[in-house]
């Protein structure tokens, strides 16, 4: 068998329809796009511009713009939780970068925020931008200090 002997399987490759050739095809004059209306111009298949509701008032602006929302201005928090710090078998001083390094947060650059979920034995030093009442409360029984980080 040589190259030229391939051919594709019987019916899976039909001829293309060659619209607006003339009357004699079935597909002459109007080329299957009916009289008149957005998808017979050039142009109309391809939709119209995001939330157009074909001349009827769009949803965006049929809807009141009032009101503040704080999403923008929100910080996010990572959490951890002082049972997995103790988990994780972090010792004395723990900052965003040995949680990071733990794989406790994301990044080290981040915000981070102590919940008092779980238990802890180890006295720690723990650095990070906030923390909950019960979790630094848990930090200080088990003898060590809960310390804010500025940015």
């Amino acid at each position: 068998m040589k190259l030229g002997d391939l051919s594709p399987a019987p019916g899976s490759r039909r001829t293309a329809k060659r619209k607006g050739k003339g009357p004699g095809t079935g597909n002459g004059k109007t080329a299957g796009r009916g009289h008149k209306g957005q998808r017979s111009r050039s142009g109309g298949m391809r939709g119209s511009r995001r939330g157009f509701e074909g001349g009827q008032m769009p949803l965006h602006r049929r809807l009141p713009k009032i009101g503040f929302s704080n999403a923008k201005f929100r910080t996010t928090f990572q959490v951890v939780n002082v049972g997995e710090i103790q988990k994780a078998g972090l010792e004395g001083d723990v900052g965003p970068a040995e949680l990071a390094k733990a794989g406790l947060v994301r990044k080290a650059t981040d915000t981070i925020k102590i919940l008092g979920d779980g238990d802890l034995s180890a006295t720690l030093n723990v650095r990070a931008h906030a923390f909950s009442k019960s979790a630094r409360a848990k930090i200080e029984q088990a003898g060590g200090s809960a310390q804010g980080v500025e940015g």
